[in-house]
């Protein structure tokens, strides 16, 4: 029904805030866009850990009596969207264990490419996985691990993981928050009062009236407790390699994803595309939501006007009762619907973020067409969608993605456009700030972390000396 790439979660945490399991349910809610499968929270007291979550939206899981349930003043919280296959209540985060330590709870936004062999090694010495999420890899690395602090044991862990991580962890008694060195997943820190907040995105920062202080650096570990925040870099270096995708499509365009406003660059994507794949046409308009900054920007780049072509239904659920034959191409059409006068007898230049299948944008513009457009012209705010990601994003095999397989004039006659433009990757590179910190790899196939040969040995890991 929605043919887009999906983000595979969310995170949020407090630490020294009387109501933090409630203001935890609040940056749940801001962050829902990160994930609609499940959601939890773990909370502290500072003697104990307590846990509710579930499967469905943040507003329908945490009801006034499970809130209650969540007594402390320090709180993690989880969004997941999880692939086919995976959405099940073992997988709901944040993992809440107890160990030879202590209790400690996990969240996790981001893909550890080495998961597989990590886990296989680990069974191999006696670990049972309740789950089948790459994050609990992280958790059974932690308790075998025989460093004495758990700060140690979380540095000597995540020295053996590959790929993305942005993280929260709590103990009875502090907030940790560590980033990959590559800095794949967005991380920022805020202050609240007398206490801290983290999240993946600052839209929940403004929700709770928090104060931005500063994005949690690549490869650095944040600890909050009772004596203020501590920052360290234990982890070797690494070029940045930030998500492109989270200014594309995936972060709220009221946020600041990598110090750098969503909405802006957005626009900026959009004046981008129209100065490379300009024409002449009488209105512009945007596949909503997230095509609107992009066309708004193209349209006042080409002085074309802009105008709401289609109109979205807000109200759609992750699941609905589908006709079989009465209605063809129900999915895209209880999602979206054309407005007839903005688009009858009209050149139209539709904006979208992006194509994935093909399959969603060939039915909008049959609508569009239907609705009596003269002329239909598809400008796409990213470069074509040739690779998969193995970062923390759910996305199609490569063989599902359309442009892994067709050239862009054979794109065009797929979904029946009558001319077809996406920006470059140059295009793309100029606009965002620092253009070669950013990861591509959706794009071009340079994939900044390598992946590991099926069998490869973590040599060390389990080293007896």
């Amino acid at each position: 029904m929605f043919d887009k790439f999906h983000e595979e979660c969310g995170v949020f945490g407090i630490f020294n805030h009387p109501d933090a399991a409630n203001l935890t349910y609040l940056g749940l809610y801001a962050l829902q866009h990160r994930g609609q499968e499940s959601a939890g929270i773990v909370s502290s007291d500072g003697k104990r850990l307590f846990g509710e979550k579930s499967m469905g939206l943040v507003a329908d899981i945490f009801t006034e009596d499970r809130i209650k349930k969540l007594p402390g003043h320090m709180a993690i919280g989880h969004n997941r969207y999880s692939t086919t296959g995976d959405s099940t209540a073992i997988n709901i985060q944040p993992i809440l264990v107890n160990f030879a330590l202590g209790g400690l709870a996990l969240a996790h936004n981001g893909n550890l490419v080495n998961a597989g062999i990590l886990k296989d090694e680990l069974e191999a010495y006696g670990s049972i996985f309740q789950s089948t999420m790459d994050s609990e890899v992280i958790i059974h690395l932690i308790a075998q691990s025989r460093m004495a602090t758990l700060h140690e044991r979380i540095i000597d862990a995540l020295s053996h993981v590959q790929g993305a991580y942005s993280l929260l962890i709590i103990t009875e008694g502090e907030l940790i928050a560590v980033r990959d060195p590559n800095g794949f997943r967005p991380l920022s820190l805020a202050a609240l009062d007398e206490g801290y907040v983290v999240a993946s995105e600052t839209c929940a920062f403004d929700l709770i009236e928090a104060t931005y202080i500063r994005d949690i650096a690549p490869g650095e570990m944040v600890v909050i407790n009772s004596t203020g925040i501590h920052s360290s870099f234990p982890f070797r270096p690494a070029e940045p390699s930030h998500c492109i995708f989270e200014f594309i499509y995936f972060a709220r365009p009221d946020s600041m994803v990598f110090g750098q406003n969503v909405y802006t660059i957005r626009k900026n994507f959009g004046r981008q595309l129209a100065r490379e794949t300009g024409i002449e046409a009488d209105v512009v308009i945007p596949v909503p939501d997230s095509g609107v900054p992009a066309a708004l920007g193209y349209a006042e780049e080409v002085g074309i006007p802009f105008d709401t072509g289609l109109i979205r239904n807000h109200y759609v659920g992750r699941t609905f009762i589908e006709p079989r034959q009465t209605i063809r191409h129900f999915g895209v059409k209880i999602k979206l619907n054309p407005v007839k006068d903005a688009l009858k007898g009209k050149r139209v230049v539709v904006v979208d973020d992006s194509i994935v299948r093909g399959t969603t944008s060939k039915k909008i513009i049959k609508m569009i067409r239907n609705a009596g457009a003269k002329e239909i012209h598809m400008r796409i705010s990213s470069p074509p969608t040739s690779y998969p990601c193995f970062y923390g994003i759910d996305t199609p095999t490569r063989q599902e993605l359309i442009a892994s397989t067709h050239s862009i004039e054979e794109i065009r006659k797929y979904i029946t456009a009558d001319t077809i433009g996406y920006i470059s990757l140059d295009g793309i590179q100029k606009v965002v700030p620092h253009r070669m910190n950013y990861c591509s790899a959706c794009f071009d196939g340079e994939y900044p972390v390598p992946f590991p040969g099926e069998r490869m040995l973590q040599l060390g890991l389990f080293d007896k000396e």
